[in-house]
This record gives C-alpha cells, sequence and structure tokens, in this order.
C-alpha cells in the first residue's frame, strides 16, 4: 500500500510540476529537466507515468473540464453561466487550468484531438436543455452559441490577465454574460438569472475537488498496481 500510495503521489507531484512549467514558458520552451526540477522525482519516474512531455501536456489539456462541475438545482442557462465563472476562480487559483489554457492557446493539438471540444461539448449540451425548457430563445443554433461563448470567454480572460492578471476576472465575465443573454435567453429568463453567478465558485471548486479525490483514489491506486508491482514509479 505504501508503494502504491507513492505512485500516486508521484504523479500528482509530476502533473502539479508540468502544469506550472507550461503555464510560465508555454509548451515549445517548457524543459523536461525543469518539470523534473520542480517535482523531485526522477527521470525514470516521470516516463513511466508519461512516456513523453507531449503526453503530459495532453493530459493536462484533456483535464480542463473536470476542474469544473455543473452545479445541482440550477437552470441549464443558469449552469452555463456558474461554470465560467467556476473556472475564472481556477484560473486565478490553479496552475493546471492556466496551463491547459494557455497550451489550447497556443494550438497545442496531439493526435487530432481539438482541445476545445470539451469545452464546447459541455455548454453545447446546457444550451440545448436550456431550449428544451423554454430558457433559451428558439433560433438559437446551440452548438454555434456554444463555441460563440468559449471564444469570447478566452478573449475576456486573456484581456484581464494583461490588464489585472485575471484579479477582475469574475466582473469582466458577468459583464460579458449582461451582453450575451439578451441575445439568447427569453427576456422572462433574463429576469431571474443571475449573470454575476448564483453560487459561490470557491465552494463549487472546493465541493468537486473534494468529490473527485475521494472517488479518484481508488482508480488511481488501481491504475498504478502493475507499475508499482515492478518496482517503478
Amino acid at each position: 500500500m505504501a508503494k502504491q500510495a507513492r505512485a500516486v503521489q508521484t504523479r500528482r507531484s509530476i502533473v502539479e510540476a508540468a502544469a506550472s512549467v507550461f503555464a510560465e514558458y508555454g509548451y515549445e520552451r517548457a524543459a523536461t529537466s525543469e518539470i523534473l526540477r520542480r517535482a523531485n522525482v526522477t527521470k525514470g519516474a516521470m516516463y513511466f507515468h508519461f512516456p513523453s512531455k507531449e503526453s503530459l501536456a495532453q493530459a493536462i489539456m484533456d483535464g480542463q473540464t473536470s476542474l469544473v462541475t455543473v452545479p445541482p438545482q440550477l437552470s441549464p442557462l443558469q449552469s452555463v453561466i456558474d461554470i465560467t465563472h467556476q473556472f475564472a476562480h481556477v484560473l486565478r487559483h490553479d496552475a493546471l487550468a492556466r496551463a491547459g489554457t494557455r497550451l489550447s492557446i497556443e494550438g497545442v493539438f496531439f493526435h487530432g484531438t481539438h482541445p476545445w471540444d470539451d469545452w464546447f461539448d459541455l455548454t453545447t449540451r446546457l444550451l440545448a436543455e436550456g431550449q428544451e425548457q423554454g430558457e433559451v430563445l428558439p433560433q438559437v443554433v446551440p452548438r454555434e452559441t456554444a463555441e460563440f461563448v468559449v471564444a469570447t470567454f478566452t478573449g475576456v480572460q486573456l484581456v484581464s490577465e494583461a490588464v489585472s492578471r485575471r484579479a477582475d476576472l469574475r466582473v469582466r465575465v458577468g459583464v460579458m454574460w449582461r451582453h450575451i443573454l439578451p441575445s439568447i435567453a427569453h427576456p422572462a429568463t433574463i429576469a431571474r438569472l443571475l449573470p454575476e453567478g448564483a453560487t459561490d465558485p470557491a465552494e463549487q471548486v472546493a465541493r468537486r475537488t473534494a468529490d473527485a479525490g475521494s472517488a479518484g483514489q481508488d482508480a488511481d491506486t488501481t491504475d498504478r498496481d502493475a507499475g508499482v508491482t515492478a518496482g517503478t514509479g
């Protein structure tokens, strides 16, 4: 069990170190040696968990949507709003989010994988649900609007980063939604929506982290069994 726990911790340390390096330097300038130094692991340990720098970057990009959770008991459209506020929060406090966003903006695509697809899919699903429930106007095309929302948020967070190191990002996201909602939501729906978010993003992120930790610990341990038995990691 001690070896299993060490393998899980090693992988976590590598991912966190890689995220900080990618967030700071981008993909091309990120040195494997710096990732190893920050993670305080050997090259063999890193390549056991991740066979290349590319696989590390892909893992970070693939995990972006796992950094948010759809708030329970909210309307679909309010959920979309609150998810953007959650991600605004993690961009300020989580290197994984900053790294994934930077890698995506840089256009680091591997094996034909588009880093924005998960965000497009999640937002499309919620907008379609909102349309079914009468919140979203019938002429709205959910996928088209989802891509516009994601693109707009990306631009807003880049401006916020340049102007205030994202200190004003939540305010800017609220402004974004006050401009978008009149074009996609029924007037009666707008009256009960909160562009600044209906939930505390820090609380939602903390709940998601706790749930993921308890649910993922056994899975991580199982995934590493073979390598741990071989004495690696």
